[in-house]
């Protein structure tokens, strides 16, 4: 029967002949890791407190239900007691959004930080591994010409 052929050592012997320096990847998975986690602290805290909003308003809501569902002597007091309601619900629907923009406008904020230290940070790695790179090929060329 024909046996499947296994390119493992094959595969390990090329990449061995192509010697590699591989703390860039490790350092660039390091970084990515580390930045995957403030971005996942910036979303963590966002739905915290976007949960604490929505819970605050139910249970605000409930409350003022409380008003209407309660047994009034007069018709109009109905009334009176579903108005009071929807005022109270369009207040509240107002706070209620502006705090949730907030919420909004400080995880903008806080990726927009974060991405800006990042792109900083990738920029002065660039820079110093193509520094390295030049110095390296530099010597390597003064190596050869000296051995002409």
């Amino acid at each position: 029967m024909a046996k499947a052929e296994d390119f493992t050592k094959y595969m390990s012997d090329f990449m061995a002949s192509f010697p590699m320096d591989t703390s860039a990847m490790t350092d660039a998975f390091k970084n990515s890791a580390a930045l995957s986690e403030k971005l996942s602290k910036v979303a963590l805290e966002a739905a915290d407190k976007s949960t604490e909003i929505s819970t605050k308003w139910t249970k605000e809501t409930i409350s003022k239900l409380g008003d209407v569902t309660a047994a009034k002597t007069e018709p109009t007091d109905y009334t009176k007691a579903m108005t009071d309601f929807a005022s109270a619900q369009a207040e509240m629907a107002s706070e209620n959004m502006a705090a949730f923009a907030e919420v909004a406008k400080k995880v903008q904020m806080e990726t927009v930080e974060l991405m800006l230290a990042a792109g900083k940070e990738v920029q002065e790695e660039t820079t110093a591994a193509v520094k390295k790179a030049t110095a390296e090929a530099t010597t390597a060329a003064k190596k050869v010409a000296a051995a002409k």
